[in-house]
């Protein structure tokens, strides 16, 4: 048994104690007012990440494994692998990628558990930096997709499935069918929030943006979806956008929508069947379109408490809620029977260590 001592974000709040892990699980927690200065987060969960330390997933040939190893250095211990739209034998091998990754996890990895299907579903009109390979719904494709790897998000543009064919098939397989990449009115995004779609794809992006008088999907995410992801990169969302999400979507919680850019150095970066360029914390397209971040979830977290949310909060919103939302209540906390996925900060957010599953 090993014991970690340290204030924990629990989901009693801040608490100094020891954590004892056993078998890969919290097998105990107990007040220990000599706990030191470590900050104890539970594992963060990142559910839209395509890529990281040079890598994509739509690389295939090893890709899913390696980003799983590199995202889990900086604290993320679990993620959902996430492609973009493609040709469909691409996204065909690069979700077997996915589904070997998973049947055999590399040593040292966050924990994949399954994908988020980014398009091909989307709307031609709000690719965003995607490519153009958007496609009409077809249900026997998804379950082909399932098959090779699970899918546990799926973004698509909701006028595309007016009669909630999509929507129905992703709610009988307990796949999670988010809004996203979509021009369409406040109403069609209402009707699917009321059918059931389970949130939006990086909130206020590649969307159809709110007017007071054309609220688009935007307003209706704000108005109706219990849960939306959001990139706090600061970049993709100003601050104060940010805040007023937080007031109005319980459950929006962060997400990296991290490229292969993420962790290296300034340049250009293949991007699909194109090339984008890193400047700092930022990827772009050459005529300025975000294409995707450079974020880590470690710093998405620190992100979130310079705007002023408590570490409590924060780490809520980088673990608790994205656990929450894929139904894994062992997960994404620190709890007596969860999974000890841990991150221990110092007193100045910097990373000490990652513990996953135990190790």
């Amino acid at each position: 048994m090993q014991d970690i001592l340290g204030t924990a974000m629990t989901p009693h709040g801040p608490r100094a104690v020891r954590i004892a892990v056993a078998e890969g699980r919290i097998a105990e927690i107990t007040p220990d007012s000599a706990a030191g200065d470590a900050l104890i987060l539970p594992g963060f969960i990142d559910l839209h990440c395509h890529g990281g330390g040079g890598d994509d997933v739509m690389d295939g040939d090893g890709a899913a494994a390696r980003i799983a190893v590199y995202h889990a250095q900086t604290g993320t211990t679990a993620m959902l692998a996430t492609t973009m739209t493609a040709p469909v034998d691409r996204i065909r091998s690069v979700l077997g990628d996915v589904g070997r990754a998973m049947a055999a996890p590399a040593p040292g990895a966050a924990e994949i558990l399954g994908v988020h299907l980014e398009g091909p579903f989307i709307s031609p009109d709000m690719l965003g930096a995607q490519p153009a390979c958007a496609r009409e719904i077809d249900l026997g494709l998804l379950d082909a997709f399932d098959a090779l790897a699970p899918l546990r998000v799926l973004t698509y543009a909701p006028e595309a499935d007016p009669e909630g064919r999509l929507l129905a098939f992703a709610r009988a397989r307990g796949i999670r069918a988010q809004l996203g990449h979509s021009p369409c009115p406040y109403e069609t995004a209402e009707a699917a929030f009321r059918d059931g779609a389970g949130g939006a794809t990086h909130l206020f992006n590649a969307m159809s943006p709110l007017h007071h008088r054309a609220p688009g999907l935007v307003g209706a995410a704000l108005a109706h979806a219990d849960h939306a992801e959001l990139i706090p990169d600061l970049l993709h969302v100003h601050p104060g956008a940010i805040r007023a999400a937080l007031r109005a979507i319980p459950g929006l919680y962060a997400v990296t929508d991290a490229t292969r850019a993420t962790g290296m150095p300034d340049g250009s970066y293949p991007f699909g069947e194109i090339t984008a360029t890193k400047c700092g914390n930022g990827l772009r397209l050459a005529d300025g379109t975000l294409a995707g971040s450079c974020l880590s979830m470690l710093q998405a977290f620190r992100n979130l408490v310079e705007i002023g949310l408590p570490p409590s909060e924060a780490a809520r919103r980088c673990a608790t809620l994205q656990a929450d939302y894929l139904g894994l209540y062992d997960r994404g906390r620190i709890a007596t029977g969860a999974v000890a996925d841990l991150v221990i900060l110092a007193p100045d957010l910097t990373l000490r260590e990652v513990v996953l599953r135990g190790r």
